[in-house]
């Protein structure tokens, strides 16, 4: 069977931070990366909420995001695959936010790839999207924006971490 017309696409953001790949895995595999987001980037992030699940795959997190009106929107998002072997955590929107907007399907992979440098690491964000046949004219295109800001502010919350252990 045919699928619908509509429009498809991918936009993907790389990053490369100097913590390693265990360590940015262990917050981005769960609900850490949910309340680290609400927590560095306010402004982009009014809150992530636990609807279901342990953070594992099934899961689905609200995320309300701030507006320039009274009310913000939300979203709800389910963790759709999680493999802790090869680092990868997808998700998809499941309520509100894109499907709102016009998306037929909202993905987010986020990928956590070892590199040469020891303690270094990249943070591969990429956001898969189907747009309703009619509305592509009217559908804003998806970036990455707000998924390379969260990956900065992840590196930089793990680089400032002070180390656990005796202080001078």
């Amino acid at each position: 069977m045919d699928q619908p017309a509509g429009m498809k696409g991918t936009v993907s953001h790389e990053l490369a931070v100097p913590a390693a790949a265990g360590e940015v895995w262990a917050v981005y595999s769960g609900l850490r990366l949910g309340q680290l987001a609400a927590e560095l980037l306010p402004g982009l992030f009014q809150k992530v909420e636990l609807m279901e699940g342990d953070g594992g795959e099934g899961t689905v997190l609200r995320v309300t995001v701030p507006t320039s009106g009274p009310d913000p929107i939300f979203f709800k998002e389910k963790f759709v695959k999680i493999d802790d072997e090869k680092f990868i955590k997808v998700a998809e929107a499941v309520e509100g936010g894109p499907l709102d907007l016009g998306f037929r399907l909202y993905r987010v992979t986020l990928q956590i790839m070892e590199i040469d440098l020891a303690d270094s690491c990249v943070i591969r964000s990429t956001i898969d999207y189907e747009i309703e046949e009619g509305l592509e004219q009217k559908a804003v295109l998806p970036t990455t924006d707000i998924l390379a800001a969260l990956a900065e502010a992840i590196g930089n919350y793990l680089t400032k971490k002070e180390p656990t252990g005796c202080h001078n």
